[in-house]
């Protein structure tokens, strides 16, 4: 794949805004969602047909800010809550896409932020359990996701480096913010054969986004893009 630089809008200074919430689809929307999957996601390569249903059946519109609404299938990031963004919806396909995931697969999410990533690895995998460091984004996205009828994603308020020992091993790890280093205890709880996607390098300027495969306990690395994503927080910067 053509290494391309995906910017992700890192906006410190937006304030803090409620999502949304439940707004009911319409033909407009429906039609916006179509032409973003049409040309910027199947457009620029996502092939999977299980991640172009996903990503033609979230509604978007309700993960954004009530002030962003028309902009929620323009194919970019968006700030949200908590100097937080919901990342461009063809990095959501690409990551999702690249991880290979079937329909009895348990996937980890670090980093729920506005609940759009969970809702469309819902949508293809048995379970999805997602971890969100800040407790506002962590409280408005489980609301959202409960209210949207999501019923297969378990959320969590906590340091997501750390992952969910007591539901581990996954199948597949997301880590939707940038870390300089591979959380060790992350790789842990990957099963045998496992894949673990990220941004990694620097927090606060450039990263690959870097997929981590287990074949026989080792660890097999894999770059595929440039990307620019918002930083990881918790324990993974005392490190």
């Amino acid at each position: 794949m053509k290494k391309t630089l995906l910017f992700l809008c890192i906006l410190s200074s937006i304030p803090s805004v409620l999502f949304a919430g439940v707004i009911p689809d319409n033909p407009t929307f429906k039609a916006a969602r179509e032409k973003l999957v049409e040309n910027y996601i199947a457009g620029h390569g996502i092939v999977d047909p299980q991640v172009l249903a996903a990503m033609r059946s979230v509604p978007r519109h309700c993960f954004v800010p009530k002030r962003l609404v028309s902009k929620a299938y323009a194919d970019t990031a968006l700030p949200i809550a908590a100097s937080q963004t919901i990342s461009q919806p063809y990095v959501v396909a690409l990551m999702t896409e690249s991880l290979k995931l079937s329909a009895h697969h348990r996937v980890l999410e670090i980093g729920t932020g506005s609940g759009y990533q969970a809702a469309v690895l819902a949508k293809i995998v048995k379970e999805v359990y997602s971890i969100e460091i800040k407790e506002k984004l962590h409280h408005e996205s489980t609301r959202l996701l409960n209210a949207l009828g999501v019923t297969n994603v378990k959320t969590r308020h906590g340091d997501g480096y750390f992952g969910w020992e007591e539901a581990a091993p996954f199948d597949a790890i997301m880590i939707t913010a940038a870390v300089n280093h591979v959380p060790p205890p992350l790789l842990k709880q990957l099963t045998e054969g496992g894949r673990l996607i990220l941004p990694l390098g620097n927090p606060f300027s450039y990263q690959n986004l870097t997929m981590v495969t287990k074949t026989r306990g080792d660890y097999v690395t894999q770059q595929i893009t440039g990307v620019l994503f918002v930083p990881m927080t918790g324990h993974a910067q005392d490190r």
